[in-house]
């Protein structure tokens, strides 16, 4: 289970709530004793519409709370989610043991920085930035699509170095996707199952649920839910949520389905 920490002002649901360090560093610790196994930070926001950041005004929202985390032994590793090589450089050296790309690789750096780390690496599915990528949400097969997508990233990542073992997709669950496009990729998980890595999936509080649920973002835990559960019966190794407890508790018990009905068809 991985645990979300924005530390940005104007993420879609908790932008603003841990810009302070000492606030971001005790909400990492609350979501690792829920059961988080990673903590995500990330200082920008990925939301749709939302501008960029500069690399200075990153650097200055995430690598202190970092480096709290670092000098108090944080209990469970740190991943950075960003774009920037440089900011990427800079979480790993302050401790961060992944990154995570929504844009996979779109800096032609990043994958030089993550081989010379020897650090795992998430590939996103995005088209565009999250300014425009509503407007490049056009497929027409939106899961074949996705995962020739993926494999074009996966294959520069490799070019650059990166050990195949290391990589870690994401389908990128509503960036540049239509509500009903990220149902169809939650479904279509199998699919991209095949591509011979683990998959991380992030459900949490997405519009996608709110289109289906008329629920706003801090309504939309029950939907969250359901989602991680599918996520995890379609095959998802890593579940990116804000709410770990209740996340955690679902997911073992999709878990639990999944083994079983492995279990049947063995037999």
């Amino acid at each position: 289970m991985v645990g979300v920490l924005n530390v940005t002002p104007d993420s879609f649901s908790d932008g603003g709530r841990f810009l302070d360090p000492g606030a971001a560093a005790e909400h990492a610790l609350r979501l690792a004793s829920e059961g988080a196994d990673l903590v995500d930070v990330g200082g920008e926001s990925t939301r749709p519409g939302a501008p960029e950041v500069s690399e200075e005004e990153e650097l200055g929202r995430v690598i202190p709370v970092l480096a709290m985390l670092a000098r108090s032994r944080f209990p469970v590793p740190i991943s950075i989610d960003t774009s920037k090589a440089a900011v990427a450089r800079a979480a790993l050296d302050a401790g961060a043991a992944l990154v995570n790309d929504v844009r996979a690789l779109a800096d032609p750096e990043m994958a030089r920085v993550v081989a010379a780390a020897g650090a795992p690496v998430v590939l996103m599915h995005m088209r565009g930035t999250p300014r425009d990528m509503r407007d490049r949400a056009s497929y027409l097969d939106v899961v074949g699509e996705v995962r020739a997508e993926l494999a074009s990233a996966m294959a520069r990542a490799e070019e650059a170095g990166v050990r195949r073992e290391r990589i870690i997709l994401d389908p990128g669950i509503g960036f540049a996707k239509t509500a009903e496009q990220s149902v169809e990729v939650l479904a279509g998980l199998p699919e991209l199952l095949s591509m011979g890595r683990p998959l991380l999936v992030g459900p949490s509080r997405k519009s996608f649920i709110g289109a289906i649920t008329g629920a706003g973002p801090e309504e939309r835990l029950s939907g969250t839910l359901a989602a991680v559960a599918a996520a995890v019966l379609g095959g998802a190794t890593f579940i990116r949520v804000h709410d770990v407890a209740a996340s955690r508790q679902a997911a073992r018990v999709a878990a639990a389905l999944r083994a079983s009905g492995g279990s049947r068809a063995k037999a």
